[in-house]
Order: C-alpha cells, then structure tokens, then sequence
C-alpha cells in the first residue's frame, strides 16, 4: 500500500502544489492527508468535478505548473465537457493530473449503482483519447506511474488519469471535528419521514441520507414503496423530485437533499424556485460534510442556504435544528402552496451499524410507480 504522506511530498518535488476534487471513499486517506497538509488556497473541496477542473485550469493559467485533481469515477460524466473542450492538448493543452477512485471495478464487489460505471471506465478513458495509468499498489511502482504521468502531462500538455483500486492508501488519521448540534441527521430523517403525509412520496439523496431512510422504514416494519433512493447521481435528487412532482400536481413531494448535493447543482434550486410545484418541499439536512465519502468538509455551514432559495422564487424558506421545530414547519407548510425549503442543521457523522438498501435500483422503482398508481 501507499503512504499518503509520501505520495504527497513526491508531488511537491514535482512541483504539484495544488489540490481540487470532490471527495471519494476510495480516496479519504490521501484526501485526508491533502486536507492536513496544505493550506485553505491550495486545496478547494469543489462544488463538482466539472469545477474542479475550471479551477485547475485556472490555477495553471496563474502559475504555470500541474494541479492535482480527485474525483470518484461516478463524477467522470461531469469532467468530460471541461476537459474535452477546454484542457485537451487540441484546445489550450493544460496539463493536471486526475486522480479517480475506481468504484465498480470489474470481480470487485460494489454496489450497484457503480457496476455500470466501473465497468466501462477504461473504456471512457480511451474513447476521451486521454492517457492513463492504473495506479501500482506497491508504493514504489506507484510513484514511478506517477512520476511519468507527471512528465506526460508536461511534454503532451494533456490531462493524464490516475486510476486508484481499493485499499490503495495506507490509512491517515486526523482529527475529526464534530458541529455541537441538536439533531443527527438519521433522527431527523425519521422526525421528517413521520410528519409527511400517507400518500406522499419521499425522494432521499445519495448516500447516507438513502440509507438511513431505508433502515427508519425497516425499524417501523413499514413497506419501502413510497421512497425514490437517489443511490447515484449526486446533486440531482431535487430535479426528480420537480420531475415527479410537476407530474403529480396534487400529490406531496418531498426531497431529503444534503448540502454537498445541493452544492453540486445549486442552479436546480433556481428551477425549482422559478416552478409552479406547489407541493413540493425541499428540505436539505444540512452537516457541512461529504459525510458518506470520509466525513471531509463542504462550505455547508457557510452558505445562507434560505436566502438562496427565497432569491430563487421559493415561496418560504427556514432553516430548523431541534426536533420540535422541524414538526412545526413540516406541518405547517403541509396546507401551504410551495415550492417550500427546509435547512435542518445536523451533526455530522453517522452510526457504525448503519445498513444498505436490500431492494435493488430496479425493485424500487417498480415499488415506487406501483404505490403513485394505487394512491
């Protein structure tokens, strides 16, 4: 395996002192240890993958060497524009180094939302024309690899991708700063879930915010067919919310979002804003952290979430942090015309014992249109 530290301070040698991404579980040790050893303004966790790579090329432009850039594989789709048309050696040719966790890997066992994905990432590889190396889990190997993606990118002026396995880096521990609040996010998904309406239906984010949904239904021994799990396509769970809603005019639509998805895509909240679902309610539980990837920050706590969606045309907006007055608001806002918002400020972290989804992608779209037929 690879010691993160020493990847690191090989990079620097190389004159590699600028990191960007969205974080990746595949890649939390050598995050972690980006997070530790660099300053805010030479590391920015980014809103997306397309962005990151906007603020590689940025950086390169301001001073002439390589940006490193991290991404999970499933975020490929959203660098593909940016670097086909503005990094590639036939367009500006700026030079970086992306480094993809390879979710889905062929004979490695995953989940389902990433056999597709991992399956034909070489392949998205080779149709972008853009060279790669699959990263040597021998720390030796892999920094020679490195080092001649390095040299690549400088002589060919191209984007070079680093594939990284599982159980590449070695482990890297740093403190885990916690935000002293009320609620976890798993009690307010279930103080939520309990205060929507019998017909209603619930479309849950990627990640944890899906899990812990799913576990609260199998807790109460309650059915799972009234709950879309957004289990890939991070950000997008509030456009198939305004999706099934403006398709179900008279129906409760209700979209658990994250602040690192709502980050993602904030124009969609703009859409949503501009909408005429007035029954849907889009409540973001809001951690400032990328908390099903390793725990590392968003700028979550920093942005003013309600004065963004009241400048988006949402009729109301609140921000909540106790049990009582997420209640209330749920309640109120259930004989109000929407689009309506809800931040819930939620501790970050998330329990051990948590599970995964038993019904697969394709059983739980069928349970979901089958319960919008019969209600």
């Amino acid at each position: 395996m690879i010691n993160p530290d020493k990847y690191i301070t090989n990079l620097a040698e190389h004159g590699i002192n600028f990191f960007t991404g969205v974080p990746d579980s595949l890649l939390k040790q050598i995050c972690a240890c980006i997070s530790h050893k660099m300053s805010p303004n030479n590391h920015i966790i980014a809103a997306n993958e397309g962005a990151a790579i906007g603020l590689g090329i940025g950086h390169h432009l301001g001073s002439n060497t390589i940006p490193f850039i991290y991404l999970q594989n499933s975020g490929l789709g959203n660098t593909v524009n940016p670097i086909l048309s503005l990094s590639s050696p036939e367009v500006y040719g700026i030079p970086m180094i992306i480094m993809v966790g390879w979710r889905g890997e062929p004979n490695v066992k995953d989940e389902p939302q990433h056999v597709h994905q991992g399956r034909v990432m070489i392949d998205l590889f080779d149709s972008m024309d853009i060279p790669y190396f699959v990263l040597d889990k021998n720390e030796e190997t892999a920094i020679q690899q490195t080092n001649e993606a390095i040299n690549l990118a400088k002589e060919k002026a191209t984007p070079v991708f680093l594939a990284v396995q599982k159980n590449t880096f070695e482990d890297f521990q740093t403190d885990n700063q916690n935000h002293e609040l009320a609620l976890s996010r798993e009690d307010a998904i279930k103080i939520a879930a309990q205060n929507t309406p019998n017909n209603a239906v619930i479309v849950a984010t990627t990640g944890m915010a899906s899990r812990e949904l799913f576990e609260y239904r199998a807790d109460m021994n309650q059915e799972h067919n009234r709950d879309f799990l957004t289990v890939g396509g991070m950000g997008h769970a509030s456009q198939i919310a305004l999706g099934l809603s403006i398709s179900q005019p008279s129906r409760s639509i209700y979209c658990f979002d994250g602040d690192g998805a709502a980050i993602m895509h904030m124009g969609s909240m703009a859409i949503i804003g501009q909408s005429q679902a007035i029954k849907l309610i889009h409540l973001v539980f809001n951690n400032a952290a990328h908390d099903s990837v390793g725990g590392q920050p968003t700028v979550g706590m920093d942005v003013d979430f309600c004065s963004i969606a009241d400048a988006c045309g949402y009729i109301t907006s609140k921000t909540v942090s106790t049990e009582n007055d997420l209640k209330d608001v749920l309640i109120a806002r259930q004989s109000q015309d929407g689009p309506h918002f809800i931040e819930v400020l939620v501790r970050k972290g998330n329990r051990d014992s948590i599970g995964r989804p038993t019904r697969s992608p394709l059983e739980n779209k069928n349970d979901i249109m089958n319960f919008i037929k019969n209600t």
